[in-house]
């Protein structure tokens, strides 16, 4: 395994994140191919084995229990400060809105109940899930750095924004003496790369880590076009995500296999060895053994430039997909509230 420090923190983590999504009680959440803990429990012992050091999950993961699963896991195979545990909160619901809850107040309330959820004192990596539209971002931040102040996290970081809401939160937080974002997890794969246009500048520009999800593109990246899997059958957000694209992404497919195959390496190994150029550390679902073992091995394979840009050459730009297509309600003001008082940046 190989290693790198995430952005601008002393966190030294593997190049690869094992994303905990498919762990936990498939009854308490949206996903029907998510596993027990049982199973959870061999992957993550088996990551370890392998030098995996970094583990990602969510409060919303299968309404906590993904961060359960992980919790006990690593308490029981590792030792605290030899593992980066990042999980991540959601926006203020209507209902806290509507009751009065300050975005401060909702991220107290949010990292004491991950706290609780993964046994645990602290969270290295607190990620701020996806952007609030209704809570100002002077509050947000306010209260990470409290989380920060008061020991509970160590650093912070965003997933699902643009790059322009990531400069201002920046921006923001230096100007009010705040902990600053040291990582964005954006969606960004071989088949999905809206990313490279601000996002990855801005990134190298100012040392903030790339950990993206769906780095194989929730499977698509890594078996062979027909091939079937249950999470293939069931997703219905990974359809909705690339089931648009379908025919412009599978050149890009097929030369993902006939690179592993003059290569003598699996599908996976290619797509994240060529993430593995642009990224810190992508972000893996792992709910088999194997898928751990592939991720894995890609950390030592060197694709050629030449490679590298086969795989590049055929791609398209791309809509918007998933969470980033729902990143503004509908009834979001044009001009977002960053302060708690009137004035508007």
């Amino acid at each position: 395994m190989k290693y790198a420090k995430l952005g601008n923190s002393d966190l030294n983590v593997s190049r690869i994140c094992m994303g905990c999504m498919g762990f936990g009680d498939s009854s308490r959440g949206q996903h029907s191919w998510t596993i027990d803990e049982e199973r959870t429990r061999e992957i993550i012992r088996r990551g370890l084995e392998l030098g995996v050091n970094f583990y990602d999950t969510a409060i919303a993961y299968q309404s906590g229990t993904s961060e359960q699963y992980v919790g006990r896991a690593l308490r029981d195979f590792a030792k605290r400060e030899e593992v980066v545990v990042a999980t991540k909160f959601l926006p203020r619901t209507q209902e806290e809105i509507e009751a009065g809850i300050t975005g401060q107040q909702h991220i107290e309330n949010m990292i004491n109940a991950s706290l609780k959820n993964l046994g645990m004192d602290y969270i290295d990596l607190y990620i701020y899930h996806m952007w609030d539209w209704q809570t100002p971002v002077y509050d947000i931040l306010d209260g990470l750095n409290r989380a920060v102040k008061a020991g509970k996290a160590r650093y912070i970081g965003i997933s699902n924004c643009f790059a322009w809401q990531l400069a201002k939160a920046n921006a923001l937080a230096e100007k009010e003496g705040f902990s600053k974002f040291v990582s964005i997890q954006g969606h960004y794969n071989l088949l999905f790369r809206e990313e490279e246009r601000e996002m990855v500048p801005l990134c190298a520009e100012d040392n903030i880590a790339l950990t993206p999800y769906s780095a194989l593109a929730s499977g698509r990246l890594s078996r062979r076009p027909g091939e079937d899997t249950k999470r293939a059958r069931e997703d219905n957000y990974a359809k909705f995500k690339y089931d648009a694209t379908k025919e412009q992404d599978a050149l890009i497919i097929r030369r993902v296999e006939e690179i592993a195959e003059k290569r003598g390496v699996s599908m996976t190994e290619v797509s994240l060895a060529w993430l593995l150029r642009k990224v810190t550390a992508p972000v893996v679902g792992a709910t088999k053994l194997y898928h751990i073992e592939g991720a894995v091995k890609a950390t030592d394979l060197e694709l050629t430039d030449e490679e590298a840009r086969i795989l590049e050459e055929p791609y398209v730009p791309h809509p918007l997909a998933g969470v980033m297509a729902q990143n503004k309600p509908a009834n979001a003001k044009e001009k977002h509230v960053w302060s708690t008082g009137d004035q508007k940046i």
